[in-house]
């Protein structure tokens, strides 16, 4: 036995017994690292150590405190599925295996009986969901928040609900990114509905288009608008619908200029969104469907809108939306730029007069058959062709074309290819026709001009060489950059004719303004020479005749020239209706104008008609002589030869 080890544990029994009467001085100056004294007179590992010797208590100095690793047998703890032991240094936990976190989000956990080890991806998945809810039910209960919108005036309810809509578009983009690996997420309840996709590679052949449904509205978004290549990491777009927030920012907050109807609301007001980057800009058109509110088979007006932010709040706007279809029970929009959408109705649809379409359908046919017995007047009568003749037919066959396409299509709206193909080459033939027209006017006015200028020749020929680029290359020109900026735009829901949406229609009033403000200009100035010339003339009877036939001409070509379009800008006011029946009944029978002017009022044409009218009665008689020879027959003869 050794001494040194038995003698301070038989001191130590001999105390506790009282069987030494004077202790010595307790020290415990002997303990080794990672351990305690006790009562001052022995040692003790701390928790997570053990003794070299197995021992609980000791006194030896070159006693040593070891890590205990509760990680390795004899101990070995236990963590539980989708768990392992972490040892460190004088102590050891529990964590989550890779691929799986703890339901509460900690890291460390003691034993089994803690573990809640759960899959990340559903973790996230979860965690998300739940922050998904906490918006749409946080906004839920902005909305039906009475006290909040009856207090404000319409300004501040404008305000409102601008930062509202802003705000709940960054907080659900913003918790879409923070789980990325979940690429769909829906959430909704009874006031909002939204749907999340994140993208986090290019965009590939099949993923061109994203489609998002909230509710029963849907957006169709380009990958490539969703991609922002300059944003490092994952991109996402969110679709939410709001289905009572149209009650308090509702069609009262349409201030559109010029819109003389009544409107509602007959949708719910939908949001979309990118990010992390908030680009509102698109570079190719999303496509909206909106399910109405209301449903009517009979609507057919209606407007494509967005929220736009103001200083002075906001309102709806139908700035880079515009409509694409339209039936009773949903309306598909296009629109170049993310934000806050909905549709607006009117009350009711303006019904087309029928006295008005009975007149220009009629007046439309009766230009027809004056258009074509003109260009076949101007095609086969020689003594009258020139570059007067060559303008007249030009104009007769484009505005003979546009009239019997206007006919025979304008209302042929499905499919939608066709009546875009269709309003395109109406777009053409109309402006081809009015360039035509100011060439007329033109060449008027050279004509009248060439009354008192002796140097004519050289504007003649400058009118041959021109006329035929200016009067089909001009339109071409305009009808192609149109049809290549803003293809979708023709072609209206019940018309095959240009959209009014975005200004388009100005690619054809702009023109045709211009046109008839030039044309009304040469009118006058022919006017002001004819005055002069008739003041300067002498009693030589076939010039003034001549010159009152030019008057005459001048007078009622202020028809053909196109200058009575202006009175559809008079059509405002209690005169409305009066100016309507008279644009209509003038303009339809521009082709009548045409044949009176340059066919019946020309004393050549008329000697033609003459002609030809006394052959086709010469070749009647002929006719009816060899049919009454052939039925009395070849030895028949005459009755004085009896």
């Amino acid at each position: 036995m050794r001494w040194p080890s038995l003698f301070p544990g038989l001191c130590f029994l001999l105390s506790l017994s009282g069987a030494v009467d004077q202790k010595p001085k307790a020290t415990c100056s002997h303990c080794p690292p990672n351990a305690s004294c006790v009562n001052g007179t022995y040692c003790t590992c701390n928790p997570g150590y053990v003794s070299g010797s197995g021992q609980k208590f000791f006194t030896f100095p070159l006693e040593t405190c070891d890590d205990i690793n509760a990680c390795r047998p004899p101990f070995s703890v236990y963590c539980g599925l989708n768990a392992e032991c972490r040892y460190a240094k004088g102590s050891s936990y529990c964590r989550c295996v890779p691929g799986y976190e703890l339901l509460a989000g900690d890291t460390e956990f003691k034993n089994f009986n803690e573990n809640t080890c759960r899959n990340a991806t559903s973790s996230k998945t979860n965690k998300g969901k739940k922050e998904l809810q906490r918006i749409v039910n946080q906004f839920e209960s902005l909305i039906t928040n009475n006290t909040l919108w009856q207090m404000e005036k319409k300004q501040e309810v404008a305000s409102t609900a601008t930062s509202i809509l802003r705000d709940v578009e960054l907080d659900v983009l913003k918790t879409a990114l923070k789980a990325p690996e979940q690429k769909v997420q829906k959430v909704q309840n009874s006031t909002v509905a939204v749907e999340t996709r994140v993208v986090t590679d290019n965009c590939s052949e099949e993923k061109k288009t994203f489609s998002l449904k909230s509710q029963m509205n849907s957006l169709d978004i380009h990958c490539k608008d969703i991609v922002q290549g300059n944003i490092q990491g994952p991109s996402a777009v969110a679709f939410i619908s709001y289905s009572s927030l149209g009650n308090i920012i509702n069609a009262s907050f349409f201030e559109e200029k010029g819109e003389k109807h009544q409107v509602y609301l007959n949708s719910q007001v939908v949001s979309a969104a990118i990010g992390p980057k908030r680009n509102t800009s698109l570079s190719k058109f999303g496509t909206l469907t909106f399910q109405h509110v209301k449903m009517d088979p009979s609507i057919k007006k209606a407007f494509c809108v967005y929220w736009k932010s103001t200083e002075q709040g906001g309102h709806w706007s139908r700035d880079g939306c515009f409509l694409i279809q339209v039936n009773g029970s949903h309306t598909i929009c296009n629109c170049s730029h993310l934000s806050s959408f909905a549709v607006l109705m009117t009350f009711t649809t303006q019904e087309d007069d029928p006295v008005l379409t009975i007149i220009t359908y009629v007046g439309l046919s009766l230009s027809l058959l004056c258009l074509l017995l003109a260009a076949l007047t101007f095609l086969l009568c020689k003594a009258i062709q020139n570059t007067s003749t060559s303008l007249h037919l030009q104009l007769s066959l484009c505005l003979f074309l546009a009239h019997l396409l206007f006919l025979t299509a304008i209302d042929r709206t499905e499919p939608k290819l066709l009546c875009a193909i269709v309003a395109g080459a109406l777009h053409y033939l109309y402006l081809a026709s009015f360039t035509w027209m100011l060439l007329e006017g033109l060449h008027l006015f050279l004509t009248a001009r060439n009354l008192t200028v002796v140097n004519y020749s050289s504007m003649n020929k400058l009118m041959k060489w021109l006329m035929f680029p200016v009067g089909y290359g001009v339109p071409a020109v305009i009808v192609a950059v149109s049809a290549a900026s803003k293809p979708q735009l023709y072609g209206t829901p019940d018309r095959c004719w240009l959209n009014l949406d975005q200004g388009f229609i100005w690619g054809f009033l702009g023109p045709v303004c211009a046109i008839f403000c030039m044309n009304l200009v040469f009118f006058l100035l022919v006017l002001w020479i004819l005055k002069r010339k008739f003041s300067s003339l002498n009693s030589e009877v076939s010039t003034i005749q001549n010159t009152r036939m030019l008057t005459l001409k001048a007078t009622l070509q202020l028809f053909i020239l196109g200058c009575t379009w202006c009175l559809g800008i008079l059509q405002v006011g209690p005169a409305a209706q009066v100016m309507a029946y008279l644009f209509t009944i003038i303009n339809s029978l521009q082709g009548f104008f045409i044949f009176l002017v340059y066919c019946i009022l020309s004393q050549q044409v008329r000697k033609q008609y003459q002609k030809w009218f006394g052959e086709i009665v010469k070749l009647k008689s002929e006719s009816e002589t060899l049919t009454l020879s052939s039925k009395l027959g070849p030895d028949s003869k005459p009755s004085e030869d009896k």
